[in-house]
């Protein structure tokens, strides 16, 4: 059963979206500007629509954090959009005497057409405000929880674009993360990264969208997250399904992913070198094609990973649709929209690695405290040696 729990709600213009975690341990150092941090980083990324220029995601802890710290109990968080204003008719929680006007186009690749089927509606609007990604400030808020507690054993995540349209970075060196944070696109090659933008120019002037694949790196991970001895306990399962959950991911692949079916079984898997690694471990692997994950658990390797994201589905010049009304051909809907969303999609995706890694931490280690947990962690790491596991 699942340690850390989170859930949101809130729509993309209603008055402001929440967050509840529960599960995470008493006495994690915790507070509102580490939160808003990474949520600013959510906002950033060449290719963004206008309304980033509108909103300044701010968090609001309401409960579960005493002094700066947490106390045990479920952390709740709210974020108000400042957008409300100009939507408080439109999506008025009240009865009204007249409704807005409804939305009956939709759009092809949006989550619009099955939408109003499955919960039998005549406008799309309710739709686009639940499956709008805006819904993922709040991963984020909660994923910076789960960071926050990660990074106390040692761990890191990070993320960095490696492709957006026909624009791709080649190769698989050292990546300067300090390079990345700094980059539009979050990509750490200045002229690779100068392509992209201009890739998401000319997508825009063309009234279209593109998308791109992000990589996600945790740096730190100790052997052992995760378990062989049930399919719900693998943690690359674990991290697929939470990864695949965020809009517009249609692909995800760990280490060389889908380079193993081209490759003989000699080639694919990195050797057990006897040699003491940075963090101790008495062992090292000469390659890291799995990704830092082997029979469903974590290697002592990076974890590294990537996912693929779609060009996003509203387009300002907008494809063929029909009005869900009279059935007549038309023109999908459009609302403002962002061209390219894949170095955003690459912080969303920290987060939620994050708390499926935080997750599988204090499944493995336990603990009501950070105290105890950090306990626990330490007696485990001070047992892995050859002697120790022959």
């Amino acid at each position: 059963m699942s340690r850390i729990h989170f859930y949101t709600a809130g729509e993309s213009h209603g008055k402001g979206l929440v967050a509840i975690v529960e599960g995470m341990v008493a006495g994690l150092p915790l507070q509102a500007g580490y939160i808003n941090r990474e949520l600013k980083r959510r906002q950033q990324g060449y290719g963004r629509g206008p309304r980033m220029q509108i909103e300044e995601d701010k968090v609001d802890i309401v409960s579960g954090v005493c002094y700066g710290l947490t106390i045990g109990s479920p952390i709740a968080l709210l974020v108000e959009n400042r957008d409300w204003q100009n939507w408080q008719e439109t999506l008025s929680v009240s009865p009204v005497d007249k409704e807005a006007q409804p939305i009956t186009h939709p759009r092809p690749g949006h989550a619009d057409m099955a939408g109003v089927i499955k919960y039998g509606f005549s406008d799309i609007r309710p739709i686009i405000e639940r499956a709008s990604a805006r819904e993922t400030t709040m991963r984020v808020a909660a994923g910076a929880i789960a960071r926050r507690f990660l990074e106390q054993f040692g761990i890191g995540i990070h993320s960095h674009t490696i492709c957006i349209g026909t624009v791709c970075m080649e190769g698989n060196g050292e990546i300067d993360w300090s390079c990345v944070e700094e980059s539009p696109v979050r990509c750490s090659d200045v002229g690779v990264g100068t392509a992209m933008m201009a890739e998401i120019n000319k997508a825009r002037a063309e009234g279209d969208t593109l998308g791109g694949i992000f990589q996600l790196v945790a740096i730190g991970v100790p052997i052992g997250l995760g378990s062989h001895v049930s399919w719900d306990r693998k943690l690359d399962g674990r991290i697929a399904r939470a990864i695949m959950s965020i809009n517009a991911v249609k692909g995800i692949e760990f280490g060389s992913g889908f380079a193993f079916a081209r490759i003989k079984g000699s080639q694919a898997h990195g050797a057990i070198e006897s040699s003491v690694t940075e963090r101790g471990l008495p062992w090292r692997r000469s390659s890291n094609y799995a990704g830092g994950i082997e029979g469903g658990m974590s290697n002592g390797e990076n974890i590294v990973l990537q996912a693929v994201i779609k060009p996003i589905a509203t387009l300002s010049n907008p494809l063929p649709s029909v009005d869900l009304r009279t059935g007549e051909s038309g023109k999908a809907h459009y609302e403002r929209s962002d061209v390219c969303v894949v170095p955003a999609a690459g912080v969303i995706g920290e987060a939620m690695l994050a708390l499926v890694l935080a997750d599988a931490l204090l499944e493995k280690f336990g603990g009501d405290s950070l105290k105890e947990t950090m306990a626990n962690y330490n007696s485990y790491l001070s047992g892995i040696t050859v002697e120790g596991n022959s």
